[in-house]
């Protein structure tokens, strides 16, 4: 059994879900098709889905600063901003960033936490979180370099030990990454099973798998763009107040709309196909829909477009490309 080097004992390395594939017992290869894959993953998924979202109230922290004399929002949003650059840096995962702002979160409601430790709190939490997810996590010594070395390994060691026991080990919180990776992969598969469902022969029309094709290319933009779009909301504390599955909902909802403000009317309709490039997400929205508030989902998406307005050169960037 090998230990991590802050003491703690690393045997619990858990990739995220949308790392996994889909293999037959004592199979190497892939035995399925994809429409046999998607519906596997309909079957799966979908239970796994509920559980996550059903659980999510339970690891949902509302009002996490009022308890707090020095930490303020503004002061969240530097330091949750440092950590995604952070995680970018040693290129982890956005599961790994959204689960240490959601441990950080958490100890907050439960400790009151001095302004000269608070950057302390996000690179423990950063630390506990790629435990959490990753296979390969970054080493104290290097974590601590990024704080000028302000702070002391057993310092960092003490208070991993005491956030883990304040939250009483439960790491397994549903998030914003995991919801939105839930509602991408779900279309594509679709997209793909349509596709392999309407292969082209001789003398077959090519129109349906185009238009699976384009909308492939589409959603790459668009997945990004709603990708980003969550990353920002982690840092404004406003949005503290909704469930990962609403925020990921929401900023699913803002990327289409964007996205249909910049594609031409050309582009976007095929008079021979069933869909169009702007519909690939009418069935995502469907099932949220009959989930979480409608309500609710249309109130975090106007105020998902608001903190968008404050980020416009970067989301444009994104749009154009």
């Amino acid at each position: 059994m090998m230990t991590s080097d802050s003491g703690f004992e690393d045997d619990i390395h858990t990739p995220s879900s949308s790392q996994q594939r889909l293999k037959g017992p004592g199979s190497r290869d892939p035995p399925y098709t994809m429409t046999q894959c998607h519906d596997l993953y309909s079957e799966y998924e979908e239970d796994h889905f509920i559980h996550q979202r059903n659980k999510q109230q339970d690891f949902l922290v509302l009002n996490c600063l009022s308890g707090q004399t020095q930490i303020t929002a503004e002061a969240r949003c530097v330091l949750v901003s440092w950590l995604i650059d952070l995680y970018k840096y040693f290129d982890l995962t956005f599961e790994s960033c959204c689960l240490a702002v959601n441990i950080m979160d958490r100890f907050l409601a439960t400790t009151a936490v001095a302004s000269d430790c608070f950057q302390l709190l996000g690179v423990t939490s950063l630390l506990i979180a790629t435990k959490y997810v990753e296979v390969h996590f970054p080493g104290i010594k290097l974590l601590l370099s990024f704080c000028c070395d302000a702070f002391t390994r057993e310092q960092l060691c003490n208070l991993e030990s005491l956030i883990l026991i304040k939250l009483n080990f439960r790491l397994a919180a549903p998030t914003i990454a995991y919801f939105l990776d839930h509602f991408v992969n779900w279309e594509v598969s679709r997209i793909e099973a349509r596709m392999e469902d309407n292969i082209p022969e001789e003398g077959k029309s090519w129109m349906i798998w185009k238009d699976c094709e384009e909308q492939l290319l589409n959603f790459e933009r668009f997945k990004y763009l709603a990708f980003k779009v969550c990353e920002i909301s982690l840092a404004d504390y406003t949005f503290n107040r909704y469930q990962p599955s609403v925020i990921a909902q929401s900023a699913l909802n803002l990327a289409k709309d964007l996205l249909r403000e910049q594609l031409n009317e050309s582009t976007i309709q095929n008079a021979d196909s069933t869909h169009t490039s702007t519909d690939f997400l009418g069935d995502v929205e469907k099932t949220s829909q009959s989930l979480d508030d409608p309500d609710l989902i249309q109130q975090c998406t106007h105020e998902l477009g608001l903190l968008a307005s404050l980020n416009k050169e970067l989301l444009q960037d994104i749009i154009k490309l």
